[in-house]
Parts: C-alpha cells; structure tokens; sequence
C-alpha cells in the first residue's frame, strides 16, 4: 500500500475517532496520546536514527509548556506566537545541550541527559517567581474552545510531523544518521562530521518535544513540575523501544500502545502495574525489534 494511501487512512481515522469516542475523559486521552506520538518521534530520530541515547525528553517537554504558558499568562501573547517561541526555546537549548552531548557516547550520555532532566525539573520547583514552583500555574485555556477541537490541532500536527520526519529519514540526510548510528568512526571516514549531524538531530529532536508540550497545559488546564519529572523520560523510551525504533510507524504504535494500556487496566486495581511491567518485559524479550518488527514479519 503506497504512502499517500496510508496518509489519507490515518488523516481519516483521526476525523472519526473523536465521534466514536464521544466522553470527555476518553476525548482527553486521544489528545494525550496524540502529544505522546509526537514526543515519541521526536525521540526516535535522536534514539533510533541516530544512536543518541537521550534521556532527557521529559526537559524538553516542560521547556515548551513552561515558556509558552509563562508568555500567555504573563506577557499575554497570542498561543501561536508563544508556541512558536517555545518550541524555539526547546530546540535551542537541545542545541546547547548537544554542544556537550555530542562528545559523549552510550550510557554516558544516557546519564548526562538524564543530569539535565534533573536540573530542569529542580528549576521548575525552585524558581517560584517565574514557574510558580509546586503550586502550579491554573486557569489555562486550550487553543481551541471546541471539544474536539484540540484533538484534531494536535494530531494533525502530528501527522504533518509524521510526513515531514518520513522524507527526512528516506533523504540522504537519514542515510547520513543511520550510517553514524552503525559505525561513526566509518561514517567519519567517508567525511561525515558526526558531531554536527547528532547535533542536527538533537535540536530536531527537542524541538518537536518542545512542541508537544506547548499543548499539554491546554489539555489539563494545570501546569505542575510533577508533570515532567525523570519518569516520563523513561516512559518515552519505552514507546520507541517498544513500538520499534529506527523505524516511522514503531513509535506512533509505541505512544498508542503505551497510552491507552494503563488506561485499559486500571479496573483490575492494583494489579494493574503489574501487568503493565509484564507486558513490557514480553514485548522487549520476545520482539526485540518491537511490534513494528512483528507487523513486518507478518
């Protein structure tokens, strides 16, 4: 089935599922599984593109939510003026952490990245005067007033995210990543500059993560640190593991899979973590490749 085919399937199912899932508390998940996709491919073209092991999402996410919120509230902005300046925001300062990043390879750069989520998530507490520190910020209003409304911005978006991450990953520009990813010292043989393309990637990367976060706070109507704490970083990981990273489609069925799953088993109680870990260790044990391997396969 050709691409276009493809991309009018899922621009259709997304004009649907709003309709068959009428309640607001279901409306509610698919706009968080939407903002799910696009941090999940954000991370995917750092993680599995590229072989950066970035376990700092969770700070890029707040940085768009944060900034944004911050200029609608108290500078009133318009929200796409502040979005865009958040997700600027986000982006630069991926650049700045890849400016470090880049030196590092494997689990110390999983623990540098993971430092940095750190002291993101200690600034939103401790700086009160700016980010309300753990009293959070209230009375935000989402984008659009429609019930609707913010699913179809937010996974529209993701989709346009979808195509354009697609034709990067099919240029010569993600035959450049992938080929760093396998061997970098190869790549730099063939005159790669490896230091510049995982930077590239990485501004890419926390941008779109900065993305999503700028309609998070919309969605709940709050803004809290303990939204964005460490966990949610591995969390993130997990829908690109899961799903099947150095692929497209492994990440948007991670994000989807890893969204509804603990909201399907929350009526078994506390067992439901339980069976949330288990299912996740028997996905990474009996499909390596993630379910997009098994799809392949199939």
């Amino acid at each position: 089935m050709s691409r276009r085919i493809w991309f009018l399937l899922s621009a259709l199912l997304i004009a649907i599922l709003p309709w068959v899932i009428s309640t607001p508390y279901w409306r509610g998940i698919l706009v968080l599984c939407a903002m799910n996709v696009l941090l999940a491919l954000a991370l995917n073209l750092v993680l599995g593109y590229t072989g950066q092991l970035n376990l700092g999402q969770s700070a890029f996410f707040a940085i768009g939510a944060y900034v944004s919120t911050i200029l609608i509230k108290d500078y009133g902005w318009n929200f796409w003026l502040a979005a865009f300046v958040a997700v600027m925001a986000a982006g630069l300062v991926g650049l700045a952490l890849a400016a470090f990043a880049v030196r590092l390879r494997g689990h110390y750069l999983a623990i540098a990245s993971l430092g940095f989520a750190v002291i993101t998530y200690q600034v939103l507490v401790n700086w009160e005067k700016v980010t309300q520190g753990v009293r959070g910020i209230y009375g935000i209003m989402p984008p659009v007033a429609h019930p609707a409304g913010l699913f179809y911005l937010v996974a529209g978006i993701a989709l346009v995210v979808y195509v354009l991450m697609d034709n990067l990953v099919r240029s010569p520009v993600g035959e450049t990543l992938r080929a760093i990813r396998e061997d970098e010292v190869s790549a730099a043989s063939l005159g790669i500059n490896p230091s510049v393309w995982k930077a590239f990637a990485f501004g890419i990367g926390s941008a779109v993560g900065g993305l999503a976060g700028v309609f998070y706070p919309g969605l709940v109507g709050t803004l809290v640190p303990d939204a964005f704490n460490i966990i949610e970083s591995f969390t993130f990981m997990a829908m690109v593991i899961v799903g099947g990273m150095g692929t497209m489609v492994g990440p948007v069925i991670g994000a989807v899979v890893l969204t509804f799953l603990p909201e399907l088993l929350r009526g078994i109680g506390e067992f439901r973590l339980m069976v949330y870990g288990l299912a996740l260790t028997l996905v990474v044990l009996f499909m390596p490749g993630g379910i997009a391997s098994l799809i392949r396969k199939r």
